[in-house]
């Protein structure tokens, strides 16, 4: 049959050598092959060198591979063969090392090989190092295959315990701060578990409550181990002086690695161990099998602290073959895992009878126990279940009853080959349990993409009651709305935001034009005024942009911004300083707590800037750098100004002692006009007078308590050309900003028309919704996802009538709901689950007596009103 096996070439030109590839050859279910062109490469080098010297060559003898298994020795040959035939120097090794794997030479614990050190070179430092890469694409590809497996035994398990799944409820949050893996895990179990009747019956397990977690944290292990051992098994040779930190660097992450199969072997074990405790006690011969033969966690702790030692004392070749070994029992470790949830789901009936019915006991042909009822598991299981109940009847087995001791032992062999990877089935189960987790029929759970989150109802109820307040504060200002695309022409956004600029969501062409995803709203109300010649206009928008920006906490891709901007000539500050105020008077009537608002001037910032000696063309990088004192240090900031924009510690340090300066607006101005270097500075002087202006017409408002004056706030984005400012939540939740703004006069003539001064304010609306439901949980409030004031209850089945009834209503302009239902306390749930106060109840007696029944929900109080006069009376008590 060896002619039948998949080749594998090595030596080509473009040929990669995979993990996958490596466990083949070292396994024998592929062969080797090597090409032509790397076998005359490597006799016309030997040749050469064989000419040239007269030295007698001189052998060194490699044991290293009587340390390892077969397996292990194979995959470090066929590591080193590669990389030799990849250097620059090949070596008449080659021809050693394929006439092993060539002829599939059995690799005994005892074999030495010897090399001819004086051609190439090969060292015991190179040998050590493809023997941990070979190692490294075992356990590459066995790990791989694992996760997957895993993940679809512990499904099993969790339904041969009946158990509590809740902990699989997770979502990633599309912030940044969900274990990607862990979710991912969680996801697919769902999927292979969706429609089960078995599981949520017992308590909260431990060992499956953790197995998002340490699932999650093995895939994301495995993903890390994959990439570094790609790399190494397609490199050549490395200096000798390099073996070492080679060999030290591949094995960290198989180091990490296992650490999350020690992990995964104890939390199966566990679950294995629970099965066979609680589901199958009352059996006989097979429980007591189950447990016996397979590695118990006091043989996992013993290995992993003989590969910790190894590891210490950087003997890397033996640390990776104890990983290796550590793998291979937790292989079989959840292969008996398997098996107890197998044979808890199915019986020892269909072992010895051969019941090859999906999801249904086979006791049920068992008359005298009365029949079980049919099971049902998760879509997912049940065609896995399936596929084992094919397999294991497709394979040889004695089903005399009078031998069923021999029967379960022949059962057991046989369903653990199918676990093994080594078996020529075990590929059929990978690819089928990846098919039921990708597949249509059970397709993977819906995702959001980073970033982005949706609102159920009741954070709606909060976000539509901010949104009133917010555009009723924009409408008293006397500001109308306005709404621009989405996306915007790519150069309408290009070279406005500085350093931002780089996170646009660009998007692809679209008949040759090039658009990007709007980054703010204030470019494009600076464009909508440019484009319609206008040259006075306030305007409020509240709508969502789009950055491409790395999620974290309560920072997303995808999120609302509400504006409000003037544009026009108008008395001196005085657009400023009611943008100001208007920040002021949102934030107190969305009543979130305690903020400030911190406001410095941009004339005073590029003057401050040019005192302590920063060049001109610096000063917008320079702002960048600044902006970030309210998330780093200034001694971080001060590195990135000196080592990354070229500023020298003297100008640094200068930038330093007045970046410092903050306080009471007014108290802080007047001590600003008496620098001289400030007052000499004609854009720091220009920039003192305009801020008394608006510092007097906010002391007039009463709201210059909430502001304060902060020479470190910069405001990084290019198109800021006056006062600057920004608002900060003081109380317990750290959400950072939550508005900001400025005056930016020369962004709409960026556009090619005549300059139009403007002002604007941005409030980040899902910071402040943050904190908003934040309160509410404190204040253990409910909040009311509608505004239903009456529903309808019908106490029967008329469905005319609730029409009838629920249309009278709504042309009367009230909030209503309807319902039908046989049974009054269904409807009274309804009413208080909804939190809706009145209730209009219609049964056979009021229907007989032309009445209705009105029900005032909170006070329990029931009044009979005429059917006529139902909507007057309803309405009067609404106050409508």
């Amino acid at each position: 049959m060896a002619e039948e096996r998949r080749v594998v070439t090595v030596g080509g030109k473009g040929s990669l050598l995979s993990s996958s590839s490596v466990f083949e050859i070292a396994n024998g279910l592929s062969r080797l092959s090597i090409d032509s062109s790397a076998l005359s490469k490597v006799s016309s080098s030997s040749n050469s060198k064989t000419s040239k010297t007269n030295t007698p060559t001189q052998s060194a003898t490699f044991s290293i591979l009587s340390n390892l298994a077969p397996e292990e020795a194979r995959a470090s040959l066929v590591v080193l063969l590669n990389k030799l035939s990849l250097s620059s120097s090949t070596s008449a090794a080659v021809n050693q090392l394929s006439d092993i794997i060539l002829k599939d030479v059995s690799l005994s614990s005892n074999l030495q090989i010897s090399f001819d050190n004086t051609i190439d070179g090969v060292s015991p430092g190179d040998f050590s190092v493809a023997a941990i890469a070979g190692i490294s694409a075992i356990l590459d590809h066995r790990s791989s295959a694992l996760s997957v497996i895993t993940d679809a035994v512990a499904a099993l398990s969790c339904e041969a315990l009946g158990a509590d799944i809740s902990a699989f409820n997770l979502n990633d949050s599309g912030d940044g701060s969900s274990a990607k893996d862990v979710v991912s895990v969680a996801s697919d179990l769902k999927i292979l578990l969706n429609g089960s009747k078995f599981v949520n019956r017992e308590s909260d397990e431990p060992s499956v409550s953790g197995v998002p977690v340490v699932h999650g944290k093995f895939r994301e292990i495995c993903r890390l181990l994959h990439s570094s051992t790609r790399v190494q098994l397609n490199s050549a040779i490395v200096s000798n002086s390099g073996s070492s930190g080679t060999s030290s660097s591949m094995c960290t992450t198989v180091f990490s690695l296992a650490v999350a199969i020690k992990d995964l072997g104890n939390i199966s074990y566990n679950r294995a161990k629970h099965i066979v405790d609680s589901r199958i006690a009352d059996e006989d011969e097979f429980p007591a099998m189950l447990l016996k033969e397979c590695p118990r966690p006091d043989q996992l702790k013993a290995l992993f602290a003989s590969l910790v030692s190894a590891h210490s004392e950087e003997d890397y070749v033996k640390f990776s073959h104890d990983v290796s070994s550590l793998l291979v029992m937790v292989e079989q470790i959840i292969s008996w895992e398997a098996l107890a949830a197998f044979f808890s789901i199915e019986g020892k009936d269909f072992i010895t009878q051969g019941d090859t019915s999906v999801g249904e006991d086979s006791a049920k042909t068992a008359g005298k126990k009365g029949g079980k009822k049919k099971k049902i598991l998760g879509k997912g299981t049940t065609a896995l279940v399936q596929f084992l109940k094919d397999r294991l009847l497709s394979m040889p087995i004695q089903t005399e009853a009078s031998q069923n001791v021999m029967v379960l032992e022949n059962f057991v062999r046989n369903f653990l080959a199918l676990l093994d990877p080594k078996d020529l089935g075990f590929d059929t189960l990978l690819k089928k349990v990846k098919d039921i987790v990708e597949s249509n029929e059970s397709r993977r759970l819906p995702k959001l993409p980073k970033g982005t989150r949706d609102f159920a109802k009741e954070q709606m109820a909060i976000r539509e009651r901010a949104f009133s307040i917010i555009t009723e504060v924009f409408k008293r200002h006397g500001a109308a709305a306005l709404d621009t695309p989405a996306f915007e022409m790519r150069e309408t956004l290009m070279g406005k935001y500085g350093e931002d600029s780089k996170l646009i969501y660009d998007l692809a062409d679209q008949g040759g034009e090039l658009c990007s995803l709007r980054y703010d709203l204030t470019v494009p109300f600076a464009r909508y005024v440019a484009m319609n010649g206008l040259t006075s206009f306030k305007r409020y928008q509240i709508a969502k942009v789009y950055r491409r920006d790395n999620p974290s906490k309560g920072r997303y891709r995808e999120f609302y911004q509400c504006d409000f901007d003037i544009a026009g000539q108008f008395e001196k500050m005085m657009p400023d300083f009611e943008v100001i105020k208007i920040l002021t008077e949102l934030l107190d009537e969305l009543d979130i707590g305690e903020y400030e608002v911190k406001l410095n001037h941009r004339k005073l910032l590029d003057g401050m800037l040019a005192i302590c000696g920063v060049p001109q063309e610096k000063f917008r990088t320079i702002c960048s750098s600044i902006d970030k004192l309210d998330k780093q240090s200034f001694e971080q900031i001060k590195k990135e100004m000196v080592d990354e924009k070229g500023l020298s510690n003297e100008i640094s340090d200068r930038i330093g002692s007045f970046v410092k300066w903050r306080g009471p607006p007014v108290e802080l101005l007047s001590k600003l006009k008496q620098e001289h270097s400030f007052l000499e500075n004609n854009e720091c002087s220009l920039a003192l007078d305009e801020l008394e202006i608006m510092f007097k017409a906010l002391e007039k408002s009463k709201c210059i308590d909430r502001v304060v004056f902060d020479l470190s706030l910069a405001r990084g984005l290019d198109y800021y050309t006056g006062v600057i400012f920004e608002a900060v939540f003081k109380g317990a939740a750290q959400v950072g900003s939550i508005a900001a703004g400025g005056r930016y006069d020369n962004l709409i003539g960026m556009f090619g028309t005549r300059q139009v001064p403007s002002v604007g304010i941005s409030l980040g609306i899902e910071r402040v919704f943050a904190i908003m439901e934040q309160l509410q949980k404190d204040k253990n409030q409910e909040i009311r996802a509608t505004e239903t004031q009456v529903l309808v209850s019908i106490l029967g089945d008329d469905s005319a009538l609730a029409a009838e009834l629920v249309g009278e209503l709504w042309n009367a302009k009230v909030k209503a709901e309807f319902m039908i239902h046989k049974k009054v306390m269904k409807h009274i749930d309804r009413a208080r689950d909804s939190r809706i106060p009145w209730m209009v109840l219609v049964g056979e007696r009021e229907l007989s007596e032309g009445v209705v029944k009105l029900k005032d929900v909170v006070a329990a109080i029931d009044y009979e009103v005429p059917r006529g006069k139902l909507v007057d009376d309803l309405c009067r008590r609404l106050g409508m």
